[in-house]
């Protein structure tokens, strides 16, 4: 059983003749411990994807369900209680606080939803530990790597139990070394760690890590593509039909 679908999700911006289609009726699936990867040229509608499923808009029509609820029935607390308890969020430039250590950026979302401060920063070091950052517990953004700081972002997504991690281009502001270790970092986060991951990306070599790819195009979906696990050719596959999307 899916943990999150869409049925007929549409979302239009403007009315009348300046009205602007971002999504068109798009239905689809992310199961448990499943990642799933989303590609298309820019303006097909990824970032507005993304932003439906994490409750952060709203769509014109049909609807999202995670878990069993619509987010589209939800009061406006019970959709930022969902955001906060359910769903993790990975951005490509990290969004750290910058006068804040490690621990205490990953902490931030338990702090926040009223948790116990000591209580927090213990799970905050427990996953940053997992993530690799065990020596840089103590450590401020400006003095960490932008790899770190992104390890850091990922721990910070996890430390709530989400049952969803959402990432919107999160190598996008990376070197190709440390994209490689976040793409099989959120790779090891549904695997492992048993979280649905779905995230925007542009990259066939991190989409590669992908379980399965959907393609989009002018707010459609037009193709989805499972890969194999550990087949060397997964990123020649992505990037034809990326190539064949495009033309």
């Amino acid at each position: 059983m899916s943990l999150i679908h869409t049925e007929n999700l549409t979302k239009v911006y403007g009315k009348g003749e300046t009205a602007v289609v971002a999504l068109d009726h798009v239905n689809m699936s992310v199961n448990p411990s499943e990642c799933v990867a989303v590609m298309g040229p820019s303006g097909c509608g990824k970032s507005t994807l993304l932003h439906l499923l994490g409750g952060l808009d709203r769509p014109t029509e049909g609807r999202v369900m995670i878990d069993g609820s619509s987010l589209s029935t939800l009061s406006d607390n019970a959709l930022t209680q969902i955001r906060r308890r359910k769903i993790g969020f990975v951005f490509q430039f990290f969004n750290l606080i910058p006068i804040l250590s490690s621990v205490d950026n990953a902490a931030l979302p338990l702090i926040l939803d009223g948790k116990n401060s000591a209580q927090s920063r213990q799970k905050a070091t427990e996953w940053l530990q997992k993530v690799g950052l065990s020596e840089r517990l103590g450590n401020r953004p400006d003095q960490l790597s932008a790899g770190q700081q992104q390890r850091v972002a990922i721990a910070r997504a996890l430390i709530t139990d989400p049952m969803l991690v959402l990432a919107d281009e999160p190598t996008g502001n990376l070197d190709s070394r440390a994209s490689d270790e976040i793409a099989a970092l959120l790779q090891q986060v549904a695997k492992e760690w048993g979280r649905a991951v779905l995230m925007v990306t542009h990259d066939p070599r991190i989409a590669a890590y992908a379980d399965r790819i959907v393609f989009l195009k002018d707010g459609k979906v037009v193709n989805e593509t499972r890969l194999e696990a550990k087949n060397d050719r997964n990123r020649e596959i992505v990037a034809g039909e990326l190539r064949a999307l495009a033309s």
